[in-house]
């Protein structure tokens, strides 16, 4: 795979989608928990959704359970607290793994595309975040300690660059 929009995933609600219907935007996107210290970052990722969305960013929400078992809901749980804590709007996706055998592909190809803190790959906790370009490149990667709002330039730098013709 070359680029982010040649992947799919399963939605919250069961549905296969592929991300080439997001071609031609910027993601953003994340794994989530609704247990961790970091949860309230849902609200950042809320704004930034509401603020740039007209614009082309999308926030794409991956939850995961690997990190201190902070993801143990259902996809139903998951939606319900989601929505009625932070009217969480934006594409959310069926729970899946980060790190290990059986990480998604899509987040094997992020971890291969931009390695973390000390040139390591692995994710290390709940709401890293990954930038991707409108030709579905990853531009930078974040750590969980980033809080959403202090992406907001790199972001708009993102979403100001034309897409590359190939």
């Amino acid at each position: 795979m070359s680029s982010a929009f040649d992947f799919s995933a399963t939605d919250i609600d069961g549905h296969p989608q592929v991300l080439s219907q997001y071609g031609g935007q910027v993601l953003l996107i994340v794994n989530v928990a609704s247990r961790c210290g970091f949860t309230s970052q849902y609200e950042g990722l809320q704004s930034l959704w509401q603020q740039y969305r007209g614009q082309g960013l999308v926030v794409l929400g991956f939850p995961c359970d690997q990190f201190g078992h902070q993801e143990p809901g259902s996809e139903a749980d998951i939606q319900q607290f989601c929505s009625l804590t932070y009217a969480v709007d934006f594409p959310m996706f069926a729970k899946i793994e980060v790190n290990g055998d059986n990480a998604h592909p899509l987040w094997k190809w992020l971890k291969q595309q931009k390695s973390g803190i000390l040139g390591l790959s692995a994710i290390k906790w709940n709401f890293s975040k990954f930038l991707i370009g409108r030709d579905g490149q990853v531009i930078a990667r974040y750590a969980p300690t980033d809080k959403p709002q202090s992406l907001a330039a790199d972001i708009e730098q993102a979403l100001a660059r034309p897409i590359s013709p190939k």
